[in-house]
């Protein structure tokens, strides 16, 4: 079996599937214009958020059988075109939960406690001591969560411990304990801070724009550790602007090929990262372990 890694993987992943017998070639900063020509070569993929496999490349991958997603979000992959093609996607959903559910608690924190704006202020040679000593605390505050699998689970986990009144809604029961499911109207009308943790879909789609930020409390602070195009960013500012929205804390963007969150930047009170909820090097380990736990198993059962 061929295979083709498009984007950084653990090399301790990479050697144990070479060890298993898959034929790997590490090509983890190739181009889309060399991928689509390449990929006629290959009968298996790795791709994280970097890569995208649309149906014009899978169009081109005619050898293609099996492409693997080290990561939670498929929204990178045209996922329905490949399963019509007899092509299998799978990805890692669990490696990365807890990274970026710290990743998710440390914006919450640095939101009530301007931590970078601080830094910032004190690289410049001020010492405000004043205007930065006006934070808040967790303990006792309510947190919505909109969403609620692997990473929101663990999200709940983590506030809970810290004092917080955790409440989620998602669209079909679950229990947990110590958290209660409400509607999406009551997350809005009651959370003091929200946070997001559901995939990009038609359903999910601006599920945080202009008439959900209208319902929500004045100060309230927002999180996004999940994926872009989920809150209408356009309404957003508008909130952030008007002191609606207190605060908000952007891993991920609608945008993050040309835009990348650029309206954003003279917002002092938005901080924001690079999409980098799952960048630990325990994760990646972990990611990497997964990919190639996958790859392992398809080769034996398919090419073995």
């Amino acid at each position: 079996m061929k295979l083709l890694v498009c984007d950084p993987t653990d090399p301790q992943a990479v050697a144990r599937m070479r060890e298993a017998g898959i034929d790997v070639d590490v090509r983890d900063d190739i181009t889309p214009e060399d991928l689509s020509t390449a990929i006629v070569d290959y009968d298996a993929m790795v791709v994280r958020s970097r890569t995208r496999v649309p149906a014009a490349l899978i169009d081109k991958a005619a050898n293609l059988k099996l492409i693997i997603r080290g990561g939670v979000g498929l929204d990178n992959i045209d996922v329905a075109y490949a399963e019509s093609k007899g092509i299998e996607v799978r990805n890692t959903p669990a490696a990365s939960s807890n990274s970026v559910a710290e990743l998710t608690i440390g914006y919450l924190f640095a939101l009530v406690r301007p931590i970078a704006q601080a830094t910032d202020s004190m690289k410049a040679g001020q010492w405000e001591k004043k205007a930065f000593s006006k934070g808040r605390e967790l303990d006792g505050k309510t947190l919505g969560l909109v969403g609620c699998g692997r990473i929101g689970s663990l999200v709940a986990q983590k506030a809970s411990a810290l004092g917080m009144d955790v409440i989620f809604y998602r669209r079909t029961a679950c229990e947990m304990p110590g958290v209660t499911q409400v509607s999406l109207d009551e997350l809005l009308a009651r959370s003091d801070f929200i946070s997001l943790h559901v995939p990009h879909t038609p359903e999910t789609h601006y599920i945080i724009g202009k008439e959900a930020l209208g319902k929500m409390k004045d100060g309230v602070y927002i999180v996004n550790c999940g994926r872009g195009g989920t809150i209408d960013e356009a309404a957003l500012y508008e909130a952030l602007v008007s002191g609606k929205v207190a605060g908000a804390a952007l891993d991920v963007f609608e945008d993050e090929k040309e835009e990348r969150g650029r309206r954003f930047a003279d917002l002092p009170q938005v901080i924001g990262s690079p999409h980098i909820g799952a960048g630990t090097k325990e994760a990646t380990a972990r990611v990497g372990g997964e990919v190639a736990d996958i790859a392992i198993e398809y080769y034996q059962e398919h090419f073995a």
